[in-house]
């Protein structure tokens, strides 16, 4: 039974910064006892099943209990080490880092939260070094053993995919036929890759209201200085309106099957999914660019502002405007309809709430902040 914690709970470790092509990394020197604590349901897992990453890219690694073993009997030697580094991800909102005094410290509770709304042990996805961080269970936890890990912040299912296959393939962990393969499954039609893309392109976009505002890893991209949201934020809050089980239907397209179309009643839940069957991914594209390009007009001083006083442009406004776009949606049209912005923006100006009003003060940070926000905005829109 997977029970989040009852009780907050902070572990901070020394941590590195590296400016990198694809975005910000971090270099932590973590106790294994922090380690094996965060990625405890990741690692253990796999003992029967694949994880999401590999059940992205379609195929199947578990734990080889051999090699467990053997690891559980060498981290106990005198002389044992692991020299190379352990690679995890983590999602933002879980992640603190201290520039300052280069220090990240990871929770259980989510940015402007006091309580947990994540078990510690579901904290870090582990892209590679999951045999060693097994093995590391054997190992005293009364004993020290630091062992070098590399975090990706923010980084959605397409970049961890990536990051899987440059590093298998780079060093042979898989099959060679398999490991060519990896690239090529990586980029395969999937929930989770058209979401990606759409977030891609509307962050590249001139014309759109997200252009550079979209961070690849939940760090800030080199020469940017107002980049509010990150990739993955994105990608979940959209994946909502696609996909009941993603990664089953990501299965069904990489075995050459069509994933269910949805039935009437499903689309008024699921409401962009038939526009993702029938490939309609510039049409969802479209859509968001409209809705929000409608935000931005309502809202032109919210939107654009770049303090720290307003929440409509960063995650709690964001994540809010995803909770009430698939209402406001059925209202105007039916699943599949392009709306054009200027319907939508009919809708927000009847909301009363003034940019400046959009604050953190009125809608303070964490979960509570941003179902207020939802709340306000289905009552003056929609009259719920």
């Amino acid at each position: 039974m997977d029970l989040i914690d009852p009780d907050k709970i902070e572990l901070s470790f020394k941590c590195l910064k590296a400016s990198q092509p694809i975005g910000d990394i971090f270099i932590a020197a973590m106790s294994h006892t922090d380690l094996c604590r965060i990625s405890h349901f990741d690692v253990r897992r796999v003992i029967q099943k694949e994880r999401d990453v590999e059940r992205y890219l379609g195929i199947q690694r578990p734990l080889d209990g051999r090699r467990v073993k053997e690891l559980e009997e060498y981290v106990n030697y005198y002389d044992a080490t692991f020299p190379t580094a352990v690679i995890i991800a983590i999602n933002d909102q879980y992640v603190r880092y201290d520039e300052d005094a280069m220090t990240m410290t990871v929770s259980n509770a989510a940015h402007g939260d006091e309580s947990p709304s994540v078990a510690i042990r579901h904290l870090a996805r582990v892209i590679d070094g999951q045999h060693r961080i097994a093995g590391l269970f054997a190992y005293d936890k009364n004993q020290s053993f630091i062992v070098p890990v590399t975090i990706f912040v923010g980084s959605d299912i397409s970049d961890q995919a990536y990051v899987f296959s440059t590093v298998n393939l780079e060093q042979n962990k898989v099959s060679k036929s398999l490991a060519y393969d990896l690239f090529a499954l990586a980029r395969t039609r999937s929930p989770q890759k058209t979401c990606h893309n759409i977030a891609v392109a509307l962050d590249q976009d001139e014309r759109s209201p997200f252009f550079k505002r979209i961070k690849r890893l939940g760090v800030a991209t080199p020469g940017r200085d107002f980049e509010t949201l990150t990739q993955a934020q994105f990608v979940e809050a959209l994946l909502k309106y696609i996909s009941s089980d993603a990664k089953h239907d990501r299965d069904l397209l990489l075995r050459g099957k069509a994933p269910s179309p949805a039935t009437p009643e499903e689309a008024k839940k699921y409401v962009l999914r038939n526009m993702f069957i029938n490939e309609r991914d510039l049409d969802i594209a479209q859509l968001i660019n409209n809705y929000f390009d409608a935000v931005k007009s309502r809202w032109p001083e919210a939107w654009n502002y770049r303090g720290e006083g307003l929440i409509l442009n960063r995650t709690n406004g964001f994540r809010a405007l995803m909770r009430v776009f698939r209402d406001i949606y059925l209202y105007l049209a039916a699943p599949g309809d392009i709306v054009p912005a200027k319907n939508f923006l009919e809708m927000f100006e009847r909301s009363t709430l003034e940019d400046k009003q959009i604050s953190r003060e009125q809608f303070p940070p964490g979960s509570s902040g941003e179902g207020t926000l939802v709340r306000k905005l289905r009552e003056e829109i929609l009259g719920d």
